[in-house]
């Protein structure tokens, strides 16, 4: 699935089985949350916090595609392409940090 595709499904689903899109500081306080889950389960299976009986059953890509799925709510109810916005994000990024991470003695 594109980027593209997958704005566009988010949006069936959100005008179908969800009625409409939540508001912007809705969708802020729900992203919150839903980062928080990411890290709650990467500090358990990579970091040295053990597993709570709540925690059985989790999956990172489950709570990845969380994350992700209000990503592209908050994008598509602001008017913005992905596509396009992360093409030009990844062309900042290449001009900006072009050589500085191959200077940098801690990635050696």
């Amino acid at each position: 699935m594109t980027i593209e595709e997958a704005q566009k499904t988010v949006d069936t689903w959100i005008t179908t089985t969800g009625v409409r899109y939540f508001n912007e500081l809705t969708n802020l306080a729900i992203l919150t949350e839903e980062v928080g889950e990411v890290a709650r389960l990467i500090s358990r299976q990579y970091g040295e916090q053990s597993f709570k009986e709540s925690d059985k059953g989790r999956e990172l890509g489950d709570e990845l595609a969380d994350v992700l799925f209000v990503v592209i709510c908050l994008a598509n109810q602001t008017g913005i392409d992905l596509t396009d916005a992360l093409a030009r994000n990844l062309a900042k990024k290449t001009q900006r940090d072009s050589q500085r991470h191959h200077n940098n003695d801690k990635l050696k």
